[in-house]
């Protein structure tokens, strides 16, 4: 499992980590998803306990990422300008987090992607994804190369981890 969450780790963190943070994230929720009433006896400072929605190793990767890998907001708004931000003032956008304020939940993340998916052609753009169980926002998601994104999301089956690219999900949603 330790190998399937670095490659996971490093395919959505896009550069942004590097290899002895991946590997600390991978050790440590591999060994809470392995034993987890033994990792949180050797790290009593973590607060988790079995209300959680998701599995103490999912709970680790989540909290492990940072804020310019995990976009966590409960405004398509506001994340889309967490989304912005990480890339720094280096890379231009036509979108404006405020051009979403009054867009649907599906028109919004239409604008998202198609802005997102014009970035980086040389690796097919960027898919938004929907990442894990959100457990104090309203989305939670991560950046993924397209080029990726069915390797991301075999791993995401492989290790249990909810992800699907927000758009094509909500779209699915609606259709139903």
């Amino acid at each position: 499992m330790k190998d399937a969450l670095i490659e996971l780790i490093e395919k959505i963190s896009s550069g942004c980590l590097g290899a002895e943070e991946i590997q600390q994230i991978a050790d440590e929720a591999a060994q809470a998803y392995a034993d987890p009433a033994a990792f949180l006896q050797a790290n009593p400072d973590i607060n988790y306990d079995d209300s959680f929605p998701i599995p103490l190793g999912e709970w680790v990767v989540v909290g492990s990422l940072p804020d310019i890998v995990l976009f966590q907001a409960d405004s398509h708004e506001q994340l889309f300008e967490q989304i912005r931000a990480s890339f720094g003032s280096a890379v231009s956008f036509v979108l404006k987090a405020k051009d979403l304020r009054k867009a649907e939940p599906l028109a919004a993340l239409k604008r998202i992607q198609v802005q997102l998916s014009s970035l980086y052609p040389e690796k097919g753009g960027y898919v938004l994804v929907d990442f894990s169980e959100p457990l104090d926002d309203e989305l939670q998601a991560v950046l993924v190369y397209s080029c990726d994104l069915e390797r991301v999301l075999a791993l995401c089956v492989e290790i249990g981890i909810y992800a699907a690219p927000a758009y094509e999900s909500l779209l699915a949603a609606q259709d139903e």
